[in-house]
C-alpha cells in the first residue's frame, strides 16, 4: 500500500490566552493520497482553519506531526518554515494585489523563472482558469468570480506541493459559489494538485472533495467518501451536520435477523445487519432498543392515502419541488420534499409516509418492556 502523500498524525494545536492554554485541535488525524481533494467541513469555531493553519506552518504542534510527501515538516520539537513546505493558500478574501493586472497577479510567487517560462506559465494557466482575455485587467475590473480564478492560478503557478483553499467562495453568492466549486475541483485535478479545503457549506465539500472530515470541538467525527458520510453517518454528530434531517425517536424490535422500528410516522423494516449493529450498539440480544432514526426530506412523501398526518408548519419553494416542514403530534418537526404543484397552506393536516431506503438509526438506551 503507498504512502498517503499528506499525513497530519495525532495533531493537537493549543492556544494560549490570558495565562489560560486552550486547545483548539485535538488528536486529529487523516491522510491523503497524491492527488487526492480532501475537505474539513464544519460550523465556526470547531478549528477547520487551525487545522490549514498549521499544514502552513502558521501555528506550532503541541502534539502530533505532520508528513508531506514522506518528509516530516512540523512535530511538536520542529516546524519548518512555511517558505520550505512549498504550499499553496487561496485566501477566503483572495488577497491579490490592487496594483498588479492579473498577469503580475499570477505570475507573482515565480519571478525567478527565466522571463519566457513565466510568461508561459502565466498564459497557461489564465487560459486553464479561464481569463485568457483578461490578463491586462485589474482586480477591481473583475467580478467576485474572476478574482477567485486569478487568486487560485497564483496559488498553482508555483506547482506546490500541496494546495490550501480556505473558504474561497464564503464571499460570493449561492449560485455562483456551487458552480465554481464544481470548475476549481476540474482545475486542480488537471493541475496534479494535492489540495485540502475548509468550508462549512456541505455543497461546496460534496462539489469539490474526494474525501471530507466532519469536524467538532476540535476533532475529525469521520473522515469519509460523500456518499458515505451520507449514508453511513458514524455518529449522531456528523448524522446531524450533513443533509437537513431530524433524529426521531422509535422503537426496535427483533432479534440479530432483523425486525422493524415503530416510528410516530409508521414502521421501518430492518436489515439482519443493521439489527446486529442495534443489539450490540445497544449491549442487547433482543428487543425492545430505544432508537432515534435520521429523516431526512427525501425519506419522508406526500401521500393523502396514508393514515398518518402531519401539521404543516412552512413551506419553501425550491422550483421543482418544495420543502414542508411538518410538526408531529409530539412536536417534532420533520422535513419533506414534495411536488412543487402542491399548495398546502400552513396550519393543514397534511397526510406523509415513509419512503426511507437506507435507514440511519442510533441506538439510544434500552426500552421499558
Amino acid at each position: 500500500m503507498p504512502l498517503p502523500y499528506l499525513l497530519l498524525d495525532h495533531l493537537c494545536v493549543n492556544y494560549e490566552t490570558a495565562g489560560h492554554v486552550h486547545t483548539a485541535v485535538c488528536d486529529l488525524s487523516l491522510s491523503l493520497a497524491r492527488g487526492e481533494i480532501g475537505c474539513l467541513l464544519g460550523p465556526s469555531g470547531c478549528g477547520k482553519t487551525t487545522v490549514l493553519r498549521a499544514v502552513c506552518g502558521f501555528e506550532p504542534l503541541a502534539g502530533g506531526r505532520i508528513v508531506l510527501d514522506g518528509h516530516e515538516v512540523a512535530n511538536a520539537q520542529f516546524s519548518e518554515p512555511p517558505e520550505r513546505r512549498h504550499v499553496g493558500v487561496v485566501f477566503q478574501d483572495y488577497a491579490l494585489f490592487p496594483h498588479l493586472d492579473v498577469a503580475r497577479n499570477i505570475g507573482f510567487g515565480i519571478g525567478r523563472m527565466a522571463r519566457g517560462e513565466r510568461q508561459a506559465r502565466v498564459e497557461g494557466l489564465a487560459e486553464r482558469v479561464g481569463l485568457a482575455g483578461a490578463l491586462k485587467k485589474y482586480p477591481h475590473e473583475l467580478s467576485g468570480g474572476q478574482q477567485q480564478r486569478v487568486a487560485l492560478a497564483r496559488a498553482l503557478a508555483p506547482a506546490p506541493a500541496l494546495l490550501l483553499l480556505d473558504e474561497p467562495f464564503s464571499n460570493l453568492d449561492l449560485d455562483l459559489r456551487e458552480r465554481l466549486a464544481v470548475e476549481v475541483r476540474e482545475i486542480i485535478q488537471a493541475s496534479g494538485a494535492t489540495a485540502i479545503l475548509v468550508t462549512h457549506d456541505q455543497h461546496e465539500a460534496f462539489a469539490m472533495a474526494d474525501r471530507i472530515g466532519v469536524m467538532h470541538a476540535g476533532a475529525i467525527a469521520q473522515w469519509s467518501p460523500a456518499h458515505e458520510l451520507w449514508r453511513m453517518p458514524a455518529n449522531r454528530v456528523v448524522a446531524d451536520f450533513i443533509g437537513r434531517g431530524a433524529l426521531i425517536p422509535g422503537t426496535f424490535r427483533g432479534n440479530a435477523n432483523g425486525g422493524g422500528i415503530s416510528l410516530e410516522l409508521g414502521e421501518l423494516a430492518v436489515s439482519p445487519m443493521l439489527a446486529d449493529k442495534l443489539l450490540r450498539s445497544a449491549a442487547r440480544d433482543t428487543y425492545p432498543v430505544s432508537v432515534d432514526v435520521l429523516l431526512r426530506a427525501d425519506d419522508i412523501a406526500h401521500d393523502p392515502a396514508s393514515p398518518f398526518e402531519a401539521t404543516l408548519v412552512r413551506r419553501a419553494f425550491r422550483g421543482a419541488d418544495q420543502l414542508y416542514t411538518l410538526r408531529l403530534a409530539s412536536g417534532r418537526e420533520v422535513i419533506a420534499r414534495v411536488d412543487s404543484e402542491l399548495a398546502h397552506e400552513a396550519g393543514e393536516r397534511v397526510g406523509v409516509r415513509l419512503t426511507v431506503e437506507h435507514p440511519v438509526v442510533f441506538a439510544a438506551s434500552v426500552a421499558d418492556v
